[in-house]
């Protein structure tokens, strides 16, 4: 094991044969449930789980539990095109058809662009391009860049419920998925609130974060070498003259679906009664039930006792509240 200092303190980094240990250490915990989940608890996932809990194999446990159980109430993947197409139509967030120079999934973030829908209709659309850029997609990467245009932004985009369940949903159930964010000519007025909140934001996540001018060179060569500005949008100082093509972006999205649902007919089909394309309701919602119970201490009980399968990761902080606040808002 090593350690690498930073100005918040010492980062903890594992070698893989150190990493693999934790990763079964991690699965004991879990149990049986881990048997019943193998994508939601391959290594991949749960190497995440455990660099997001800095490899405290406790934590880690009762993280992953938490989304087993979120994901059991809330069912993400099956969230369909017809759910959410409204809500994208303006392209206030979209994923982009290039990926990075590193190969990694590009999303397009105008935070500018009023949303005309509930909070519940953007959080859903949110969720909705995540589970397609990690399960549905050609990058060979784990992680995202965000790419945050600034035009038309103020401080009436904002609105806190929406940034609070953001954050909420992200830190817990979709840990270490930011490679960088790329804000592109921010305001000065959102400059000077970044300097309030850098400070409580952990060194790792706030280095993600680059400040892009077009009028600066610098800034320009910034752009280049992350991304092919021959496919970039026009907005990014690319070369991308179309943008945002909500026809062609909903026949895409529209013929992702399938894919992503045979994922998770796979994922579920281990567990008998647990498939989610089982003819019968009730005996999926009675197995759904039987393992939520087993989930033990995954976020807590009910005053009664029971536990509730919608709440969310217990351990989330108003340093990973704040990043979310930026980005999406």
């Amino acid at each position: 094991m090593s350690f690498k200092r930073s100005k918040s303190g010492t980062e903890k980094t594992l070698s893989t044969e150190e990493e693999q240990i934790k990763v079964l250490e991690v699965k004991k915990l879990i149990g049986p449930i881990a048997e019943k989940c193998p994508v939601l608890c391959s290594d991949a996932s749960i190497l995440r789980y455990l660099r997001a809990r800095s490899y405290n194999t406790k934590k880690t446990a009762k993280m992953l539990k938490g989304t087993i159980k979120w994901r059991l109430e809330f069912k993400p993947e099956k969230i369909q095109w017809v759910d959410v197409a409204q809500e994208a139509e303006r392209g206030r967030l979209y994923k982009a058809d290039y990926l990075d120079k590193q190969g990694r999934n590009v999303f397009v973030i105008r935070p500018g662009v009023q949303s005309t829908n509930t909070p519940m209709a953007q959080i859903k659309y949110l969720i909705y391009c995540l589970e397609n850029a990690i399960w549905n997609s050609d990058s060979n990467q784990g992680q995202m860049v965000w790419l945050i245009d600034f035009q038309g932004w103020n401080t009436s985009c904002l609105s806190m419920k929406v940034a609070r369940d953001t954050a909420q949903i992200l830190q817990a159930h979709y840990p270490e998925r930011l490679g960088i964010a790329i804000f592109y000519n921010p305001p000065k007025m959102f400059e000077s609130f970044w300097m309030m909140v850098k400070p409580f934001l952990e060194t790792k996540t706030h280095k993600k974060v680059i400040f892009v001018y077009p009028a600066n060179a610098r800034s320009c060569a910034v752009m280049e070498e992350h991304l092919d500005m021959e496919k970039v949008e026009s907005y990014f100082g690319g070369k991308n003259t179309v943008g945002f093509n909500y026809e062609a972006y909903a026949r895409k999205m529209k013929a992702d679906e399938s894919n992503i649902s045979r994922i998770f007919d796979l994922c579920y089909s281990s567990s008998p009664g647990l498939s989610v394309t089982s003819a019968s309701v009730s005996e999926e919602a009675s197995s759904e039930i039987a393992i939520c119970s087993n989930l033990e201490d995954a976020d807590g009980s009910s005053a009664n006792g029971k536990q509730d399968c919608s709440r969310m990761d217990p351990y989330l902080t108003e340093k990973d509240r704040s990043l979310s606040w930026l980005i999406w808002h």
